[in-house]
């Protein structure tokens, strides 16, 4: 409606003369020529002055029919005094109109109601404008009274002239009335604006309180795989845990399990648009929202790829779904940058100092977090940050179809709970230090061991061989609903066999506990600014992992042990630590036209140091991101305006522990944001 309003607006006057001269036609058979009306019955209408027309009154006055004009035209000349005074506009006039063009049909009731009432608000504007010039007027005459009273009682007080050849005459120069009156008038005026009566603001209040983001990313993305890749032997266990059914294991742990590809180029076009607004809620609160893209509802990575086909969309030009990605409720007290006490309950985003090697870039946290700051001395400001946060609810109905009895299994919920504490120091005029130490402790996260299964306790007869893929087992709901590439596995359920070959339907779950802790740091020597070389480090380790007790993990029908991350010699090679850092010199915000920026990054990232479904989506392998991955990221960015920017980035990737994996990923990048 804005941009409609904004049209008609340019179009008005010619619209008012096309509409009036439809509206004239039938009045004019219908009642005959309208009577002459001098044209000096009213000369501020007929002719007024430019800088005081209004858009509405100058309509009126020039294109009016008889039959509608005539009121305007034949009412009583102002005075001589109001002369000066803006002519407001005739509402009754306008709204005759407007009516009128509603019964020809010209326009909607809906259009008719929205130009009354901007009909309505310019009346207003110019009223105010009208009372203001009165008001500035009949100061500017006080003031000239007042001051040609003082010059005749100067002249009074004044001696007699010295000689009859000289009179004296009371006179205040012309010059000076005028810049007494120019003074009053900017006086009075901006006494006028700061009373919001010269010019109202008559945007609503609610879009003053608004503040909407976004931005959008077009990808090339190509895949490349060097020969000697390990193929079918890099165990795919998101595709296992996210199907919709178990997959089916015979002989241990035989059986046609789902794998990456590790041998075959890649090249795909990828796209992720996001927009979202803040809005103020007043009184410190605010609140957040924000929609995007993506293939999946994976917390990752909010790419789609074009022509990509997976849920039901994509490919022969199929259109793509949209996800609530943010909201969120936030209270705020003070400065950021100095003193700072928030606390946010919703979807948000990642609010701990981090790199994308334990949380994905586009990753988003549920549930409520708090951060704090406060300086304390001249450049040091410490910080504080922590959450807790659900990862997984059970089901309220988990299990009651697959018992005897008809009970509920027992819930599995998984929490996230966190903490940080760090600060930022302003060394010297070249040098800003920011570090921080985090402790990560997420609750049941690691796989949960069923107790012994067989047909009769799940309800049915016979061996464990007749349970179907619709059986849901008690320590189901342990295994990760999403995952990426990397962290060890064991099997979930603990069957009673009839014989060793029998065919039974498994699940997958995380071997070890994680609880991590992480230590992040950025130096940044800013001496050129705006162009800055900075250095960022990070350094993980999952203190819960437990080689001896993950070797020893597995159902008790099985071989104990992990199912992957196994060595050439049958030995586990799975780990516990992780580091990343990198170099970057550019501008590290692109603000204008070839600001740019480079990096190179070293990454290296055992299989459990953290948990694999939430960090990098892109540097892992196989298409995805995760662990287990050693390699180089080097970047670069080059903006083409302000809010237009190009990337380039090439990551170079081996596996660590388990069969051969090794990729090269290269992305291209076009940006926009507003």
């Amino acid at each position: 409606m804005f941009r409609e309003t904004i049209f008609f607006n340019r179009l008005r006057p010619a619209f008012f003369a096309f509409a009036w001269c439809l509206a004239a036609v039938p009045t004019a058979h219908a009642a005959g020529p309208a009577p002459a009306v001098p044209p000096s019955a009213n000369p501020s209408l007929a002719n007024p002055s430019p800088e005081l027309r209004t858009p509405v009154a100058t309509d009126l006055a020039s294109s009016a029919p008889p039959s509608v004009a005539h009121d305007s035209a034949t009412a009583p000349a102002p005075s001589t005094g109001e002369a000066s005074a803006p002519q407001t506009p005739s509402q009754n006039v306008t709204i005759n109109l407007i009516n009128l063009m509603v019964k020809r049909g010209l326009i909607t009731k809906e259009d008719a109601a929205d130009l009354i009432k901007q009909a309505q608000q310019e009346a207003d504007v110019a009223r105010a404008q009208a009372a203001a010039a009165e008001a500035a007027a009949q100061k500017v005459d006080l003031v000239a009274e007042e001051a040609q009273r003082a010059a005749q009682a100067t002249v009074a007080a004044a001696p007699p002239p010295a000689s009859d050849d000289e009179v004296r005459v009371p006179y205040v120069p012309e010059v000076v009335k005028n810049q007494i009156r120019d003074e009053v008038t900017r006086d009075v005026m901006q006494q006028t604006h700061d009373e919001e009566l010269a010019s109202p603001d008559t945007t609503p209040d609610w879009v003053h309180r608004f503040r909407v983001t976004g931005d959008i990313r077009t990808r090339f993305q190509d895949n490349t795989f060097p020969s000697g890749n390990a193929t079918g032997q890099n165990f795919n266990f998101n595709a296992m845990d996210s199907a919709t059914s178990p997959i089916l294991v015979a002989n241990g742990l035989n059986g046609n399990f789902p794998t990456y590809n590790v041998d075959q180029t890649r090249e795909q076009f990828r796209l992720r648009a996001r927009i979202g607004a803040e809005i103020d809620l007043g009184e410190n609160f605010s609140a957040g929202m924000r929609i995007g893209t993506g293939a999946d509802n994976q917390p990752v990575s909010e790419n789609q790829t074009l022509g990509g086909v997976n849920n039901g969309q994509g490919s022969d030009f199929s259109k793509y779904q949209l996800w609530l990605d943010r909201g969120f409720i936030r209270y705020e007290l003070g400065d950021p940058s100095d003193k700072y006490f928030s606390v946010s309950v919703g979807r948000f985003d990642n609010p701990f100092m981090s790199t994308s090697m334990i949380w994905a870039d586009d990753i988003g946290f549920d549930g409520a977090a708090i951060q704090a700051k406060y300086k304390v001395a001249d450049g040091v400001t410490p910080f504080l940050t922590g959450g807790a946060f659900p990862v997984f609810n059970t089901d309220l109905n988990f299990g009651t179809n697959s018992t005897t009895s008809g009970q509920a299994y027992q819930s599995y919920d998984k929490w996230l709970y966190a903490g940080q504490l760090g600060t930022t120091w302003k060394i010297n005029q070249d040098f800003t230090f920011k570090g921080a130490i985090a402790f990560y402790d997420f609750e049941n996260i690691q796989g949960q061991v069923s107790a012994p299964i067989t047909a009769t306790s799940a309800g049915g007869l016979g061996g464990a061989t007749n349970i179907t893929s619709s059986f849901a087992g008690p320590t189901d709901d342990s295994r990760p609903e999403f995952a990426q590439k990397g962290n060890t596995y064991i099997p979930l359920r603990d069957y009673v066999l009839d014989n060793a070959s029998d065919q039974v339907y498994q699940y997958f779950g995380l071997a070890t506990p994680f609880r991590e802790t992480a230590i992040d740091a950025r130096l940044d020597f800013s001496r050129f600014d705006p162009f800055h070389l900075w250095l960022i480090a990070e350094y993980v380790k999952n203190i819960a992992f437990d080689k001896a007790a993950i070797e020893q993990n597995g159902p008790g029908y099985l071989a104990p042990g992990p199912v992957n991350n196994i060595g050439p010699g049958g030995n586990f090679q799975g780990g516990d630590t992780g580091y990343d850092i990198r170099f970057n010199l550019g501008k590290p915000s692109l603000e204008k036209l070839w600001d740019w920026n480079v990096s190179l990054t070293y990454r290296y990232l055992e299989s459990d140091a953290v948990v694999d479904g939430f960090n990098d989506s892109d540097f892992g392998g196989g298409g995805v991101g995760g662990t287990n991955v050693k390699g180089y990221i080097i970047g670069g960015n080059l903006a083409l305006s302000k809010r237009v920017s190009t990337g380039l980035q090439w990551m170079s990737m081996d596996s660590i522990a388990g069969p051969q994996f090794n990729e090269d990923l290269f992305q291209f990048d076009l940006n926009a944001k507003f």
